[in-house]
């Protein structure tokens, strides 16, 4: 790749920024481990009637299978899928692996997950004159290494690279050079934007704007005034800006944990049961990280899957697992509980006083909390 100016031209800085994203990686896993699953339509996960899809093949992504998707649904939309139970210790370990090549390259590496990771190879540790080779050969080290595919996307922002992984998955690279961000950004759809989820997405279609090229036309005052602080992020990355740096120590924002229930929670008593289990959990967290935070969240999806969400801040920190508990009751209780079945429950601490540091980058949604 040619040396990097931001399409910004009162920005000094020039980096090259890789975003490495391993391809199906649980399923990939699994496929590896076991000869018998492979080119097979493959989710991990639980298959029961409240289980989740956390991860599925390319073969099942082929029948329109996702993340993130009930496995009743997965299953009527591909009736040969095969269900395999998620192994977290084995994913966490590859992920070691892999942040391990990573780092014979470059010491900003900053995970965003177990299977994806921003880089910073500005200055690589190998002199490997252009991001686009530096790439290559990564991806060559993590398939040698490991039997897996990575795919990566080669931009002078995280957003650009972000969006340049998706272009060639699997086992591919795609790079968006300077002068041709907000070309390619202009005729994106809205909803491939990383963080533009599908409430924002059907609100900004509401407004008239379905692509980046709509949300650029749109004034600053006006995004404003329809997203409020979110407004001039959409504005920036519209115009292909993004100056965020690659931090290799994530700063933590908040501890949660979630669950899908086998059967709807419909009176009080259980649902206080599930919430001291959830409490628990992330207690458990602030404790052994020594990070207590003032706001507590819950999260609260029917059985009809109508999602809320409640907040409690308070001037001090939560001290104690006990408070968490009454905090999280105290919010359900206003969740309407009783008058229709619960299907999922989610408990969350955030606004940490002290800046945590998540620096091995372990941190996944609880997928293993799904329903058997």
């Amino acid at each position: 790749m040619s040396e990097y100016v931001s399409e910004n031209a009162s920005e000094a800085a020039i980096r090259k920024i890789l975003h490495i994203d391993m391809d199906a990686f649980f399923a990939s896993v699994e496929q590896r481990d076991n000869p018998e699953l492979r080119g097979k339509p493959v989710a991990v996960g639980h298959g029961a009637a409240r289980g989740v899809v956390a991860a599925a093949s390319y073969e099942a992504r082929v029948f329109g299978v996702r993340s993130a998707m009930p496995s009743t649904t997965a299953l009527r939309k591909c009736p040969d899928l095969i269900f395999i139970k998620p192994r977290f210790d084995t994913y966490r370990a590859i992920s070691k692996e892999i942040r391990e090549i990573f780092a014979e390259y470059t010491p900003l590496i900053e995970p965003a997950s177990l299977d994806e990771a921003y880089l910073d190879v500005t200055e690589n540790r190998r002199a490997i004159p252009t991001a686009t080779e530096t790439a290559r050969e990564i991806r060559k080290r993590i398939s040698d290494e490991t039997g897996l595919t990575a795919s990566a996307g080669i931009s002078y922002n995280k957003f650009l690279a972000k969006l340049a992984s998706g272009q060639r998955k699997p086992n591919g690279q795609f790079v968006i050079r300077p002068g041709q961000g907000m070309a390619f950004i202009a005729s994106l759809p809205v909803d491939k934007f990383h963080g533009v989820g599908p409430a924002t997405t059907r609100k900004m279609n509401g407004l008239g704007i379905f692509t980046g090229a709509d949300l650029v036309a749109m004034a600053l005052d006006d995004l404003n005034r329809h997203f409020g602080k979110a407004g001039r992020w959409y504005y920036t990355i519209a115009r292909g800006e993004d100056d965020r740096r690659v931090t290799p120590n994530r700063i933590r924002k908040s501890s949660g944990t979630e669950r899908t229930y086998a059967e709807d929670l419909m009176h009080l008593a259980a649902v206080d049961e599930a919430l001291g289990a959830l409490a628990e959990k992330v207690w458990e967290w602030c404790e052994k990280n020594t990070a207590f935070g003032r706001t507590v969240t819950v999260k609260v999806k029917y059985a009809d899957f109508e999602q809320i969400t409640r907040s409690h801040s308070q001037p001090q920190i939560v001290a104690s697992r006990d408070a968490l508990y009454e905090i999280s009751r105290m919010l359900v209780r206003r969740a309407t509980v009783g008058e229709k079945g619960i299907r999922l429950l989610g408990v969350t601490v955030s606004g940490f006083p002290l800046e945590v540091a998540e620096s091995d980058g372990e941190h996944q949604p609880q997928f293993d909390l799904l329903a058997d």
